[in-house]
């Protein structure tokens, strides 16, 4: 551990106050210990705005008792957050993942607290966002404060992903693994029939846009016949290692 000063995730987190916005740094970098320590604030809290794209590990947004604390708009509506989003203390916003940048640059959507999970600093004081810099690169630069957990299993990742300590309000020491996502966990027939149906009309030598999910993962497992297949996507999940 770094010779800093971090703090319990308790106490970092009073750091949001009531009717303020908060953005949740997404996929495998959802700083679940945080998350789990400001809703255990709820009793205090009114009016937190949660905004976020996926989140993943074991969080649960959609409880009753913290109805009157947080309001959760989603930017990208995932497994934890769909009950949530669909119902009166959630919405969703349908944008472009290249566009959310602009809601918080342009204040369109000013973000008050960042809750983010990085890399440990280096000798210049520098943590690296990891494996999730797409929207919080923005989202860091813009907020009023941030609150990360440092955890010494986030990779150490290159790019436009770094941020000094000097920029975090409170900083939280938290060893755990990142949460993962197995689409092949649990596949219907019915799923098993469409990546098959699918994967007929794709012909060799195509370029694929994936998705992420269990269809597109049976997509990619009815793939493996073909060839020169090319790769231009986002997004895609563990099918695609087989393939290559």
């Amino acid at each position: 551990m770094n010779n800093l000063n971090y703090i319990a995730a308790e106490e970092a987190v009073k750091l949001v106050q009531s009717g303020k916005r908060v953005f949740i740094h997404g996929c495998a970098a959802t700083p679940v210990c945080l998350i789990e320590a400001l809703q255990a604030r709820h009793r205090e809290l009114k009016n937190v705005e949660l905004v976020s794209i996926t989140t993943l590990g074991n969080v649960n947004f959609d409880r009753p008792e913290h109805r009157a604390s947080f309001f959760f708009n989603s930017l990208f509506v995932s497994e934890a957050t769909r009950a949530v989003a669909n119902c009166d203390d959630g919405d969703y916003v349908p944008i472009f993942l290249s566009q959310i940048p602009q809601l918080f640059r342009k204040q369109i959507l000013p973000i008050d607290v960042a809750l983010i999970q990085v890399s440990p600093p280096d000798v210049h004081g520098y943590c690296s966002l990891g494996t999730s810099v797409d929207i919080a690169r923005a989202a860091v630069d813009t907020a009023r404060v941030i609150i990360a957990q440092v955890n010494p299993l986030m990779p150490r990742t290159h790019g436009d992903g770094f941020l000094h300590v000097s920029r975090i309000s409170g900083m939280v020491w938290h060893e755990s693994a990142l949460p993962e996502v197995d689409y092949s966990s649990k596949v219907s027939d019915a799923v098993k029939k469409i990546g098959y149906n699918v994967a007929s009309l794709i012909e060799d030598g195509a370029t694929l846009q994936l998705g992420i999910g269990s269809i597109p993962d049976q997509v990619l497992h009815n793939l493996n016949s073909h060839k020169n297949l090319g790769l231009h996507t986002e997004m895609f999940s563990d099918g695609v290692i087989d393939l290559i």
